[in-house]
């Protein structure tokens, strides 16, 4: 069954990362998408993979509530995909407050417009690893409490709790994504680790790893997240028992340190280069990562592209564009 064509999508944040290649990929099943887009960038995912012409774009806020309910109404939106948010630990360490007004205020103002909303079939609020933070066992399950630690965490743990409340209280047709750490091609903020240490090793420059290197993470590729966005919308759509108000885990079930990712990006490079281990990271957990057995036993998900396959199309795509466009 194709749950695409003709549907009525929304995606807010649809020119960030994830979004952008959200986007694309509904594009590609020929469903009519809408973008809500706050921020104009120079140079967007959306732009750098192509779809910006195939899709309806609203400039907006998502702490706006009447912009959101005005585009969920006007374009007959059936299905929503909330991945608007502040998403960087480091500017939530350094502007908390903004950080948790707009992660929290976007989510509900999303979940309000679409409680409002006859002709929605599914909803999908983007939640975080983070959410769980400290916990005492590993990997995170579904069951465990959301502790999120510091202010991201706090600040998707309270999405993610409003998701689920608006959920059960209302009767909705909504569902919670948690996702490890998301990667791959056309990722703009080339501050983040893997795009940050190709760029270092295609300019032959030793890659600077900011904590002690042993921090423990599930590293996601950007089409295995994808997927997982869209199994679960899907199973909204068909009306599956044991998915509205529900949360599920995406991760490879394989973390890796991030001093063993660097240096399987320095092998796929070719180059004879040692990382430089700073140890100045502060305000994050040392480890996370996530039991998926929940999407593979429910969803029928799993991840499909493996870290060494996922790692060396990053690298080819980027040294493609550092050397393009430097």
């Amino acid at each position: 069954m194709n749950h695409w064509i003709g549907r009525s999508v929304l995606v807010t944040g649809g020119n960030g990362f994830v979004g952008g290649w959200l986007v694309d990929d509904l594009v590609r099943r020929k469903a009519r998408v809408t973008a809500l887009i706050r921020d104009v960038i120079r140079v967007s995912t959306i732009e750098l993979l192509g779809a910006t012409p195939s899709i309806r774009i609203v400039h907006g806020d998502a702490e706006d509530l009447d912009c959101i309910a005005r585009t969920i109404a006007e374009y007959k939106v059936e299905v929503v995909f909330h991945l608007a948010a502040q998403s960087q630990v480091g500017v939530a360490n350094r502007s908390p407050r903004a950080t948790i007004k707009t992660n929290i205020m976007s989510a509900l103002n999303v979940l309000e417009a679409a409680r409002l909303q006859s002709d929605l079939k599914a909803l999908v609020i983007t939640s975080s690893v983070n959410a769980y933070g400290q916990q005492e066992r590993l990997p995170y399950r579904e069951e465990d409490p959301l502790r999120g630690t510091y202010p991201y965490d706090a600040s998707m743990a309270c999405a993610d709790l409003l998701a689920q409340s608006y959920a059960h209280t209302y009767g909705m047709p909504i569902a919670v994504t948690r996702c490890g750490n998301i990667f791959g091609p056309a990722d703009t903020n080339l501050n983040r680790i893997i795009p940050d240490t190709i760029r270092s090793l295609c300019r032959g420059e030793a890659p600077v790893i900011r904590s002690d290197g042993m921090y423990l993470r599930d590293y996601l590729f950007i089409t295995d997240a994808v997927a997982a966005y869209r199994a679960t919308a899907e199973a909204l759509l068909d009306g599956r028992p044991g998915i509205a108000g529900e949360a599920f885990n995406f991760g490879t079930n394989r973390p890796v340190t991030v001093k063993a990712l660097v240096e399987m990006l320095i092998k796929i490079s070719g180059r004879r280069i040692k990382p430089r281990i700073m140890n100045t990271a502060s305000g994050e957990i040392h480890e996370q990562h996530l039991s998926s057995d929940k999407a593979r036993d429910i969803l029928g998900w799993k991840a499909g592209v493996s870290l060494e396959s996922a790692l060396a199309k990053t690298y080819r795509w980027y040294a493609r564009y550092f050397k393009e466009s430097e």
